[in-house]
């Protein structure tokens, strides 16, 4: 009897206990995924083609005519209403005053005078002397001949509108970015507020920056301005913040025991032990300047952007190329100044005092010398207009023109064979599956990924975005983007991984690999058109192909860091139980590198939709055409500022989701 009564409370124990093991294997993530795409694709056969919300390009919703209307109203009450007149109107004219006195000293004629205050050889030998004076003599060389290679290309005054901007919005990012970085910096509570701030800014493609802000600023310099810095100066503060913060405490200790004050403590100590770290800041906001004022050709803002704006538009390959090739120059003369300025000081330490008693002397020298030329500029017609007739720049477009026809007329068949194997083999099923569901069925799929993958938080702001994208009108044209961005970022992800990893395992591979992708983050994204533009033609393979230059070398970089921070001693482990290179770097590298490698499809996914409304100027349609569309014509302009909504929607959900889904990975 005793026998008979344990037997079954061991056999009974035993399966209780496996139960909770046995159930989380039959519940994993990966199978309820599997379980949610299985389900959709049966209900997609069964469910096609009914209630798609589909609407045609010229077709308006209600909330379409509604912000019509509220921009009708807002123009027919800019100059009556009080917040137009006693503020925005007022910032719009301080910034206007501000480009306009940039403009008209680098760029533009003022009064009776044909030409700006400073001509080219004033500016030219101004930005030689400042870069030498700030970094040393090899950047200004390279300032000196990038400049006038400018001039060469006969794209001059067009290039000093863009600089004239960048200027006027770099001034501006700084005087609030690097006081709010210190605020930060200083204090833990407003680090705190400002951080989801900061994130809303960088998150958000920067195109949707710009309907909102035409309604309020109207189209012209102010508004690009204005854009410009809200792009640009969340660098400025994150950077200047971890500057102070990175300043050791023993520092700041050893102040407060001579007596020091708070502002003393900042003056004298903070801001000095980090201005390196600071003037990288300054780099950061440089560059987001410059490829956001060419961005913002889109709202009339003059320069390189405007001619590559234009000449995209009417597929001018070779004058995108030239103009493009003037913004490259531009970012590199920049960005070479400004990390030379961060390393100037170590430099001259390095360099020992053989030439400190020299540099004061010859900086003089060189400020006399700057002085002539620009009075020169000032005085003299010769000296204020580049001379020639930018022969250069029309070799340049011509070179491109014929290089463009060679690639079309021998790369085609390769070409065209690799954009159509990727359109029909994985975009158009899977565009096809996202636009011909049930949009029900579609908002369920993406609620319930949300849900499993980040947790019920996600779940929620998922369902709080899809809601919202079924208010805007635009759900149909919402799913072919995401289907375009979808694809684009599992190229980011092949890519990244394959360089990734590579990199990460190797650090020659490292070291002469990053330079490349230090390169494709600087360029402007206008300028990845170009040469896609040439080989592939206007078509939606054509955005997608930019969209993963652009935004590949982030997934790469955090992809390498991942592999690269894995502990050495678990590879060794590996290597010495037998495994070879493939097995260590799928069965240990890659799986202790999930962290990285969900952020890194987070971040790809985020710099892919930013290029979406890029796209819609070579013919990728969808939202990125609706936004274009309404910037250039009035009656579409509630559309485009929807769509512009709806790409914000896309990138707040699944940048939620993914952060969740990295977050829950590392725990």
């Amino acid at each position: 009897m005793a026998i008979a009564v344990q037997k079954p409370e061991k056999t009974d124990q035993v399966p209780r206990s496996a139960a909770p093991a046995a159930a989380g294997r039959r519940i994993s993530r990966p199978m309820v995924v599997a379980a949610i795409l299985v389900a959709w694709l049966v209900l997609f056969a069964v469910l096609r083609g009914r209630q798609t919300l589909t609407l045609a390009a010229a077709d308006l919703t209600g909330l379409h005519r509604w912000l019509n209307d509220v921009n009708d109203s807002v123009g027919a009450n800019r100059n009556s209403n009080p917040l137009f007149l006693y503020f925005f109107n007022e910032i719009r004219l301080v910034i206007d005053h501000l480009v306009t006195f940039v403009q008209s000293l680098i760029s533009q004629p003022t009064g009776t005078r044909p030409v700006p205050q400073i001509g080219w050889l004033g500016v030219v030998g101004l930005t030689g002397y400042v870069c030498w004076a700030v970094g040393n003599w090899r950047v200004a060389l390279l300032a000196v001949a990038g400049f006038t290679f400018l001039g060469l290309q006969g794209l001059w005054q067009q290039s000093m509108d863009t600089l004239a901007l960048t200027v006027s919005a770099v001034l501006v990012a700084l005087l609030i970015g690097i006081p709010l970085g210190v605020w930060a910096g200083l204090s833990d509570r407003f680090n705190r507020i400002m951080t989801p701030f900061l994130d809303f800014m960088q998150t958000m493609p920067t195109f949707v920056y710009l309907a909102p802000l035409t309604l309020i600023f109207l189209i012209g310099g102010a508004s690009a301005v204005i854009t410009t810095v809200i792009y640009a100066a969340p660098p400025a503060i994150r950077i200047t913040a971890h500057a102070i913060r990175s300043v050791p405490e023993t520092t700041v200790e050893a102040a407060d025991s001579l007596g020091t004050t708070r502002r003393q403590q900042l003056l004298k100590v903070l801001l000095p032990m980090s201005k390196r770290t600071v003037v990288m800041g300054v780099n950061q906001t440089i560059m987001a300047a410059l490829a956001m004022v060419t961005i913002a050709a889109l709202i009339d803002a003059p320069g390189l952007g405007k001619t590559v704006v234009q000449a995209l538009q009417s597929l001018d390959v070779g004058t995108a190329f030239n103009a493009g090739l003037a913004i490259v120059v531009m970012a590199i003369v920049l960005d070479r100044v400004t990390t030379a300025a961060a390393a100037r000081e170590e430099a001259t330490r390095r360099s020992g005092d053989r030439f400190l008693k020299w540099r004061m002397p010859l900086l003089a020298a060189g400020a006399a010398v700057s002085a002539v030329l620009v009075y020169l500029s000032h005085t003299y017609v010769w000296a204020a207009e580049f001379p020639g007739e930018g022969s250069t720049g029309s070799h340049i477009a011509s070179a491109a023109d014929t290089a463009t026809t060679w690639m079309q007329d021998h790369l085609s068949g390769l070409t065209n064979g690799f954009r159509d194997a990727i359109t029909n083999g994985l975009l158009n099923p899977f565009q096809t599956l996202l636009t011909d569901s049930p949009w029900w069925l579609v908002a369920a799929v993406l609620i319930g990924l949300g849900v499993v993958l980040g947790g019920w938080r996600a779940g929620v702001i998922a369902t709080v975005c899809v809601g919202l994208l079924v208010a805007t009108g635009l759900w149909s044209d919402s799913m072919t983007t995401l289907a375009s961005s979808v694809v684009a970022t599992v190229l980011v992800m092949l890519l990244g991984a394959t360089f990734g990893v590579w990199m990460g395992r190797s650090r020659l591979v490292d070291r002469l690999v990053r330079p490349t992708l230090d390169a494709a983050q600087v360029m402007p994204p206008f300028v990845y058109l170009v040469p896609f533009l040439a080989m592939f033609g206007p078509s939606r393979f054509t955005a997608i192909v930019a969209a993963v230059v652009y935004a590949a070398p982030v997934a790469i970089k955090i992809i390498a860091d991942g592999v690269r921070n894995v502990p050495e001693t678990t590879v060794e482990a590996a290597t010495s139980a037998g495994c070879n290179t493939w097995q260590i770097i799928t069965k240990v590298q890659l799986p202790m590198a999930r962290s990285a490698l969900t952020l890194a499809t987070n971040q790809g996914l985020i710099y892919v939709l930013s290029m979406v409304v890029v796209g819609g100027l070579v013919g990728a349609g969808a939202l990125g055409y609706d936004v274009v569309a309404g910037f250039s014509r009035g009656e579409l302009y509630g559309k485009g500022l929807a769509a512009g909504l709806a790409i914000v929607l896309l990138g707040v959900m699944f940048d939620r989701i993914t952060q969740a889904a990295a977050r829950r990975t590392r725990a």
